[in-house]
C-alpha cells in the first residue's frame, strides 16, 4: 500500500474514532497517533503532500488514486468544504489533532468559527474549498491559518502530458486519469455563478496537443450542457473531446509543427491519427467505446470528405459531430506554425459557413449560439498556470492577428 493511501485510510479511522470516543480516550488517542505517524511517513517522501477531494475522486498531487475511487470519505470531506488539503511543512501532533477536531465539527455541525483558537499559533495544515483565483472562499474561517486555494488548469495540463507519455511509452491509456481531468474541468467551468468556458492559449507549439485537448473537452462539455444533456453524458462527451487526438502521439512532431504545406506523403501519415487513436483507446479501455468512435470520426465531414475515407457513406455519431465542431473552432483560434490564430468572430463565421457541408447543422446552430452567448464570459488563459478570472471590465480580450486567407479544410487542424 502506498504512503498516501495508508495515510488517508488512517485519517478516516482517526475521524471515526473521534466521533465515537471522548477526548483523551485510549482508543481515540491510538487512532490519532497512528494517523499522525502515517502523515510523518508520507512527509518523509513528500514534504508538501496535497490532496484534492472531488465527489468520489481522490487526487494526490495531480493524479487520481485509483484504489480510492468511490472512497466515501472523499465525498464527506468535500461536503464540509474540505476539497483540498495540503500539509506545507512540519506538522505538530497538537495541530494535527486540532485539524481532526475541526473536520469532526464540520461533519457534525457544519462549518464552525475556530479563528479564536487558531490565532494562538500558525498551522501548516491548509484546507478549504476549490475556488477561483480572486474569489473569496466563504467556507474558510481563518484566512491566515486556512489558505484560499485557487483553481487553475496547470495540474490538468500536466496530467494530460503524463497521460500522453504513458500511452506513448506503455501503450496503455489511464482511464481514471482522463475522467479525473474532465471532472476538474467541470469544477472550473462551474466555479462561479455562471458557466464559464476556461480556454488555454498556446504559448509553445510543443504544448499544442495538450492545450488543444483540454480546450476541446471544455467546449464539448459546454455544448453538451447547452443542448440539455445530463451530467453523465456531459462527462462522456468531455472524455471523448479530451482523447479525440490521442492518436497524434504516433505522428512525428516535425510533421505536426511543419510551417509549410504538407506533401501528399506527409498528409497521409497525419491522416492515420484517427485510426491510431481509436485503436489505442479500444486496446486500453473497453469502457471508452464512445471516445474511440469520436477519435475515429472527428475529421469526417458531413458530405463524406475529410479522413479517414469511408468505403460506404454513413452518418457519424452525434458525439463525433459535436466534437468536430469544437475541434475546428479551437484549432482556428490557436496560432499554428503554418497560420495565425483567427479572431473568435471569424472562426464562428467559418463554422457557420460550412454547416451542411463539413459540419452537422444541428450542432452548428447551438454551438454558435453558445459561443455568442458566452463570448463576453470566455476567459482566454495566457498559459496553463494562469487563473480563471474575467478581465477588469468583465469582457475577455479575444482579439488575435487576423488571418490573411481561409485555410484549406484539411489544414485547419493537423
Amino acid at each position: 500500500m502506498s504512503t498516501p493511501i495508508r495515510f488517508l485510510n488512517s485519517l478516516a479511522q482517526a475521524m471515526a474514532a473521534i466521533s465515537l470516543y471522548r477526548d483523551g480516550h485510549p482508543q481515540r488517542e491510538r487512532a490519532v497517533d497512528a494517523a499522525y505517524r502515517d502523515l510523518q511517513d508520507l512527509q518523509a517522501d513528500d514534504p508538501r503532500p496535497l490532496f484534492t477531494f472531488l465527489g468520489d475522486e481522490v487526487i494526490y498531487r495531480n493524479l487520481p488514486i485509483r484504489e480510492l475511487r468511490q472512497w466515501d470519505w472523499s465525498a464527506r470531506l468535500a461536503a464540509t468544504g474540505v476539497q483540498r488539503l495540503e500539509f506545507t511543512g512540519s506538522v505538530s501532533r497538537e495541530d494535527f489533532e486540532g485539524f481532526l477536531d475541526e473536520v469532526h465539527h464540520r461533519l457534525t455541525y457544519g462549518a464552525v468559527d475556530t479563528a479564536e483558537a487558531r490565532q494562538l499559533h500558525r498551522t501548516t495544515i491548509k484546507f478549504g474549498a476549490v475556488g477561483l483565483r480572486g474569489e473569496a472562499d466563504a467556507t474558510l474561517t481563518d484566512p491566515e491559518a486556512t489558505a484560499t486555494l485557487s483553481f487553475d488548469l496547470g495540474d490538468e495540463a500536466e496530467a494530460i502530458r503524463w497521460l500522453h507519455d504513458e500511452v506513448r511509452d506503455g501503450g496503455s491509456l489511464p482511464l481514471a486519469e482522463a475522467e479525473s481531468v474532465v471532472r476538474s474541468l467541470s469544477v472550473a467551468m462551474h466555479g462561479g455563478r455562471q458557466v464559464m468556458l476556461p480556454l488555454l492559449q498556446l504559448k509553445d507549439f510543443d504544448q499544442y496537443t495538450t492545450t488543444h485537448s483540454l480546450n476541446v473537452a471544455v467546449l464539448a462539455m459546454g455544448l453538451a450542457e447547452f443542448l440539455g444533456m445530463g451530467a453523465v453524458d456531459v462527462r462522456a462527451f468531455g472524455v471523448a473531446g479530451l482523447l479525440h487526438d490521442v492518436g497524434k502521439i504516433r505522428v512525428p512532431k516535425d510533421l505536426l509543427t511543419k510551417p509549410g504545406k504538407l506533401t501528399p506523403d506527409e498528409r497521409a501519415v497525419i491522416s492515420q491519427h484517427p485510426a491510431h487513436g481509436a485503436q489505442l483507446i479500444l486496446d486500453s479501455e473497453e469502457e471508452l467505446d464512445l471516445a474511440a468512435v469520436v477519435a475515429y470520426e472527428h475529421h469526417i465531414m458531413l458530405n463524406g470528405g475529410g479522413y479517414p475515407r469511408l468505403r460506404y457513406a454513413r452518418a457519424c455519431h452525434r458525439a463525433s459531430n459535436l466534437v468536430h465542431v469544437c475541434d475546428v473552432y479551437d484549432a482556428l483560434r490557436t496560432r499554428r506554425p503554418y497560420r495565425d490564430a483567427w479572431p473568435a468572430e471569424d472562426a464562428v463565421r467559418y463554422v457557420e459557413g460550412r454547416a451542411g457541408m463539413e459540419f452537422d447543422p444541428e450542432m452548428v446552430r447551438p454551438f454558435v449560439a453558445m459561443i455568442r452567448q458566452w463570448d463576453k464570459g470566455i476567459t482566454v488563459l495566457e498559459d496553463e498556470h494562469t487563473a480563471i478570472v474575467p478581465a477588469d471590465d468583465g469582457v475577455a480580450d479575444l482579439r488575435a492577428p487576423r488571418a490573411g486567407t481561409m485555410p484549406e479544410s484539411e489544414d485547419v487542424d493537423r
